[in-house]
């Protein structure tokens, strides 16, 4: 998509979209462990209630936002959810705000999700997945970012291009665009956003053997890399499995030929940075050929542990303003740019701290500093042209390439040398939640519409 059709359109078209947000969280104890107790009752039935379920375990909470038309909407409705949910649970219980695990007991000890008859194939799944990776991998958390531009938008672009094709494979070119292009640079959303850089000697060893210091609490923690989620311990394919992002038809092809071959059990198997997300996820293959692809969903983000509901919201303005970046980028012809995508994702995970670490673009290497700043400056160009007033965000985001103390990894860095892993994080959880208490017993829920709407879904087992 070429800047000179977007230029035509309003900023408010431009800006247009769908929001929404996914978040994961471990409960856990005052002393760093895993609570093993069933779903929060108040909660009730984890597969009815639509804002707040679980993920793996029972002892992993998930909540899902609707879709909203902005992003400060799917933010405010989300932050009240995870406080609502903090602040609900047992006092000796509180949200574990990291992606990588707390102190966890033997692998067969930790809760798969537990489901009535109705919920018996999704009970399977879970079941499978663990024999496959591991109880431990499965507890990593995160958060997922949903986006789909407004068809209206899409629509007035479809026009102005003049294409010969229908608007169905248009809008999957826009999509597919995207999706080639966060491939390619997720790297810097890692280096940005990534706060996962410590592990108890409880979780997975090929993780903790990639962390080159130790604290004096049985823990381990990484100087060099941000984000252990997104590392090559992460949860991850057992087999690097790189489908085509050419066309629809292209990419479910090769999705269902894995399945074939034994490497997924499913469609929904497939672990990457950004999903094809059609109409109807239950039958993912065949409604993304016969639908088209619906909205995109981004699986980058780390939990934030410096915010009480694990998400800062210029962090979402910025995957936003990225979003419409990579659709008006110029892709590489650079032929093996998913291997190179998978290698500078990894590095940047695990090194982006290592002032010897290079990226690879193109096949060359490059600072990841350098073209970091490269982005950001024509991000800033993007803005101009287009008049998206974002510069606070790009300035932040800028500011965190320049110095890297200011980015989470680094900050969270320096609490750990001084506490510990699990000390940080049971400090940092426990004040989360009491923000989240002090947030919700001041709130005048008479007068909060978005209380009334969304709250007595939320805590439907009150």
């Amino acid at each position: 998509m070429n800047l000179k059709y977007l230029s035509k359109l309003s900023t408010e078209e431009i800006l247009a979209g769908s929001f929404g947000i996914e978040w994961e969280s471990l409960r856990a104890h005052s002393d760093g462990k895993l609570s093993l107790t069933p779903h929060p009752e108040i909660f009730g039935d984890k597969l009815t209630n639509p804002l707040v379920t679980t993920d793996f375990s029972e002892s992993q909470i998930e909540i899902i936002t609707p879709t909203f038309d902005s992003i400060d909407e799917a933010f405010d409705i989300f932050s009240l959810l995870a406080d609502v949910v903090n602040a609900s649970l047992p006092d000796d219980e509180y949200l574990w705000f990291q992606s990588i695990p707390c102190i966890l007991p033997y692998a067969n000890q930790i809760p798969i999700a537990q489901y009535s008859e109705e919920g018996e194939e999704s009970q399977k799944y879970r079941e499978a997945l663990a024999r496959k990776y591991g109880l431990k991998k499965q507890m990593i958390s995160g958060v997922h970012f949903n986006f789909s531009f407004s068809d209206v938008t899409l629509q007035k672009l479809h026009k102005l291009t003049g294409t010969d094709m229908s608007f169905r494979l248009f809008k999957d070119e826009i999509y597919l665009k995207v999706a080639r292009n966060y491939l390619r640079y997720c790297w810097l959303i890692i280096y940005l956003t990534g706060c996962s850089i410590g592990s108890h000697a409880t979780f997975s060893s090929d993780c903790i053997h990639l962390m080159d210091a130790r604290d004096a609490y049985g823990s381990y923690y990484s100087t060099k890399g941000p984000s252990f989620r997104n590392a090559s311990c992460g949860y991850k394919n057992l087999k690097e499995l790189n489908p085509s992002y050419k066309s629809v038809d292209d990419f479910t092809g090769d999705v269902q030929s894995f399945i074939d071959k034994g490497d997924l059990s499913e469609a929904k198997e497939l672990y990457t940075q950004i999903r094809l997300k059609p109409s109807d996820p239950k039958n993912y293959l065949a409604s993304l050929q016969e639908d088209g692809i619906e909205y995109v969903e981004i699986r980058t983000l780390d939990i934030n542990p410096f915010y009480k509901c694990g998400l800062i919201r210029h962090d979402m303005k910025f995957l936003h303003i990225f979003l419409i970046y990579l659709l008006v980028k110029d892709e590489s012809d650079y032929e093996d740019w998913q291997r190179e995508a998978r290698i500078n994702e990894e590095n940047s995970a695990e090194k982006a701290y290592d002032e010897d670490m290079r990226l690879l673009k193109d096949g060359k290497e490059i600072t990841l500093q350098c073209w970091a700043a490269e982005i950001i400056n024509e991000m800033y160009g993007m803005c101009d042209a287009l008049g998206i007033d974002e510069y606070t965000t790009l300035k932040l985001m800028h500011d965190r390439i320049l110095d890297p103390e200011l980015t989470y990894g680094k900050r969270l860095l320096e609490l750990i040398r001084e506490r510990g892993y699990i000390n940080t994080h049971t400090m940092l959880s426990m004040n989360n939640k009491k923000t989240s208490k002090d947030f919700v017993k001041s709130m005048d829920i008479n007068s909060s519409e978005k209380y009334k709407r969304y709250v007595p879904i939320a805590l439907i087992g009150k």
